[in-house]
């Protein structure tokens, strides 16, 4: 082997063991990551929610989102999540009927938009989709979640549409954009629960 096939073999030798290296440091910081998320957070408590007017004892699960950047509890009787391409999103596990309005919580993650500007998109948004109720005011919010808040009712009737909107930092450049979709006669239902599972609600940062 003369000496340009030697130095191009250790070159090879080295760049592979970086790589090794590089790519097991990656995976051990990753696996530690998840691992303190495991253990701050329990798999599974109970809570006590307000329901139509009347206490009600759950148990909920704790529910992962999109690599980990957040948390939430879920009750899993009632609620499945579905990590979709841009969003996660919660849905009633038994569907509704067809003429009944959609009923869903989407958290999607933002990581280059700020929680300011992803508020006044919200708002020109649910403004255009909801003429008849704007100007829609965009609200500085500490319950469920500490951010930005936005409120939209379609009318008074029993399916009128409800939107939600919360925005809330990803602790760097980004935000998490919540938005929980139900109708006026699911409100105390499906919207109170909705509201209890953001309370739950908590960015994880990475180090």
């Amino acid at each position: 082997m003369n000496k340009l096939k030697k130095r191009s073999f250790l070159i090879f030798i080295i760049a592979t063991a970086f790589v090794i290296i590089f790519f097991t440091l990656l995976t051990d910081s990753g696996t530690e990551f998840i691992q303190g998320v495991q253990d701050r957070f329990p798999a599974k408590k109970e809570i006590t929610q307000l329901i139509e007017g009347m206490e009600e004892k759950t148990d909920v699960h704790r529910n992962e989102g999109t690599v980990a950047d957040y948390v939430i509890y879920l009750d899993v009787t009632r609620y499945q999540m579905s990590k979709e391409s841009e969003s996660d999103k919660i849905t009633p596990i038994e569907p509704l009927p067809d003429n009944y309005p959609e009923v869903f919580l989407e958290v999607k993650h933002l990581e280059d938009q700020t929680p300011e500007q992803v508020a006044k998109q919200s708002q020109m948004d649910l403004e255009t989709e909801l003429p008849d109720i704007a100007p829609i005011p965009v609200e500085t919010v500490i319950s469920p979640v500490e951010g930005y808040g936005l409120h939209g009712a379609a009318g008074n009737e029993w399916n009128s549409k409800i939107i939600d909107i919360y925005i809330v930092s990803d602790g760097k450049e980004g935000s998490f954009l919540i938005t929980a979709n139900y109708f006026l006669e699911a409100a105390e239902g499906h919207g109170s629960r909705f509201y209890h599972m953001l309370e739950s609600f908590e960015v994880i940062e990475r180090r």
